[in-house]
């Protein structure tokens, strides 16, 4: 197991601050944040390329916070893809064999390893003549070489078209399962989605969410994860009554109140979320048995992937996913009156 017990680094302009990760053999672990949240610094602090002001690393009950990166079971790929430009795929893979292995071993390490990765049929070709996806495995297949017991990855998907991706998340995603350990840093969710068993969120140099992906997809702490994870319906919300026996009434904003069927207690305050494609977007009041019915106007309607948003202000703004063919039956625009409607089951509460 890995451990960063409270790790602060202090720069002229930035600081990392109380990072604690508990990361256990196996884990496919991800720290998720945007451009210059202190991910790098993070993982540059596990590798031993940066020494923290403070706390500890610990490698399987051991300190390693004062250890030489050569010294600390840890391999890194970086983003910028170092290679030598001037050896061929194998010579870069038997580059960190040649101090601890003859010819012949070498030589069989390097084979099992582009096997593994690949990249077999290029060992003979040189860094230059190589694509984006092909260098990354080349760098990937050195690190390996000198088996790592934790595997750290910065941004390794970033520069690569959409088949190279797919294709190196497969391969990182067959590592993983083989036992192998791994920290990879992004700012993309949708790839945390893809490989991560556990997750940590990092905004302006501290942790502001940890845990699996369920618990940090599905239940956001702050509007800030929220926003990032693609959540674009979150509120903090009052309960106030009973309804019935099955909902009670959560407040969102002054004259504003959500029907709820969660088992919550009056009084509490609790983080809201609705799936925007959970919610139906009409131009009448609906008859239907979804208790929350709701008029407003198109404040805004932007294209994404699956369709379109429209965002609908009802006292509040809310988003909501409809397809094309919707969006031109129902004649929307900005500044139309509509109704919007969702069921009390569609809400989801988690604690404040």
């Amino acid at each position: 197991m890995l451990e960063l017990i409270n790790i602060h680094k202090t720069f002229q302009d930035f600081a990392v601050k109380a990072i604690s990760l508990k990361v256990k053999q196996g884990d496919y672990y991800i720290i998720l944040g945007k451009s210059g949240a202190g991910k790098t610094i993070v993982l540059e602090t596990i590798a031993g390329l940066i020494t923290p002001d403070k706390g500890s690393i610990m490698l399987n009950g051991n300190d390693i916070t004062k250890d030489r990166i050569q010294h600390r079971k840890i391999g890194i790929v970086f983003q910028d893809y170092a290679v030598f430009p001037h050896k061929t795929v194998y010579q870069n893979i038997a580059y960190p064999l040649k101090k601890k292995y003859n010819k012949a071993e070498i030589e069989k390490k390097v084979l099992t390893l582009a096997d593994k990765t690949g990249i077999k049929p290029i060992l003979h070709r040189y860094p230059d003549t190589l694509s984006g996806g092909e260098v990354q495995r080349t760098v990937l297949s050195r690190t390996l070489a000198m088996e790592p017991e934790v595997l750290l990855l910065d941004e390794p998907l970033t520069s690569l078209d959409v088949q190279y991706k797919r294709e190196l998340q497969s391969l990182l995603r067959n590592l993983n399962e083989e036992g192998l350990t791994m920290i990879h840093v992004t700012h993309d969710y949708q790839e945390a989605l893809a490989l991560a068993n556990r997750i940590a969120v990092i905004n302006k140099g501290e942790i502001i969410q940890k845990g699996t992906v369920q618990e940090v997809f599905h239940a956001p702490r702050n509007k800030f994860i929220a926003d990032f994870v693609g959540i674009r319906n979150f509120f903090v919300a009052e309960i106030l009554s009973q309804r019935n026996a099955k909902n009670k009434i959560a407040k969102i904003a002054n004259d504003l109140y959500f029907y709820i069927s969660n088992d919550v207690e009056e009084g509490e305050k609790k983080v809201i979320t609705i799936e925007a494609n959970n919610i139906i977007i009409s131009e009448k009041e609906l008859e239907s048995t979804a208790l929350n019915n709701f008029e407003g106007w198109i404040a805004d309607i932007s294209p994404v992937i699956n369709g379109l948003e429209v965002i609908v202000d009802i006292g509040v703004k809310m988003v909501v996913m409809i397809t094309e063919s919707s969006f031109k039956r129902l004649s929307l625009r900005k500044g139309t009156k509509v109704w919007i409607s969702f069921k009390a089951s569609a809400i989801s509460v988690q604690n404040y």
